[in-house]
């Protein structure tokens, strides 16, 4: 299979594409943020990850204007927890997240409700404040995260954009939740995966040690590239400079097919999760 930094992945019913490797921020410190993401597009990322909850929007707009990367050849991500007491204030909070992210007039090429915990009630009131936002351009693509099977398909009774775009999950060897990454991939659906490099916890696990020095990778690249091969869009976060690069660097080698197998093997299903295993039913 050959990848490369720059292939873009089709998004269901809609004419944008998505990076095929993008860079998380989660919890990035606002004073190193912006460094983290300026060394990331330096080294060949063209797809930054961030959200309401990680307090580092505005870090990540400054990036943005800093860098020299046309604005247009980044794919910048952001997400909103919970709504607000009306679907007026929900609105206005993501509105105020796509000014911090693209200044007045500006946009996000993909905003997702970052959980599925604010109850039925709860997610139709985002989605519809979500596709208020996408018509009028200000967010290019909307999507889920943390969503099973149950509440992707609770939307097909009032969503106006369904399929959602992208369905965001935890996804490792040790949680690969094969229950709703087929049920996205039927339904069209990119699969993000978040802790792909399961925060580093794994980092010495026998199995996984042996086979980064097989290909003479590190484990975190064996894992990105794992994700890869997957078809999942993997979002591997550091604040590192030289893991930021090396965790790019997983375009020269292919996981042979049998070692792929005893990666799956590791799966502990909903047990394996360091999040959030998603509710499928």
């Amino acid at each position: 299979m050959s990848y490369t930094i720059t292939d873009l992945l089709p998004l269901p019913n809609s004419s944008e594409r998505i990076p095929r490797l993008g860079f998380g921020v989660y919890r990035s410190p606002p004073n190193q943020c912006v460094q983290s993401c300026l060394t990331a597009l330096e080294v060949g990322y063209r797809h930054i990850d961030t959200a309401q909850f990680y307090a580092n929007e505005a870090e990540v707009g400054e990036a943005l204007r800093t860098s020299n990367v046309p604005r247009d050849q980044v794919f910048v991500t952001s997400k909103i927890l919970s709504p607000a007491g009306s679907a007026e204030a929900t609105y206005d909070k993501l509105l105020a997240s796509v000014e911090k992210i693209g200044g007045p007039g500006g946009y996000v090429d993909l905003f997702l409700i970052h959980s599925s915990s604010s109850g039925s009630h709860g997610r139709r009131h985002l989605w519809q404040a979500l596709e208020k936002l996408h018509e009028e351009g200000k967010a290019r693509s909307i999507g889920v995260s943390n969503y099973g099977v149950q509440h992707i398909e609770e939307m097909r009774s009032y969503a106006k954009v369904w399929p959602p775009h992208v369905n965001q999950i935890e996804l490792h060897p040790w949680c690969q939740q094969r229950t709703i990454d087929a049920y996205c991939k039927q339904n069209g659906i990119v699969v993000e995966a978040y802790s792909p490099i399961v925060r580093n916890y794994k980092a010495n696990d026998p199995t996984l040690v042996e086979i980064a020095k097989k290909y003479n990778k590190s484990t975190q690249q064996v894992l990105i590239r794992y994700a890869l091969q997957k078809g999942w869009v993997p979002l591997p976060k550091t604040d590192d400079a030289d893991r930021i690069a090396a965790n790019a660097n997983v375009f020269d080698f292919n996981i042979s097919p049998e070692d792929i197998d005893v990666l799956n093997s590791l799966d502990q299903g909903s047990a394996g999760a360091i999040v959030e295993a998603v509710a499928n039913e």
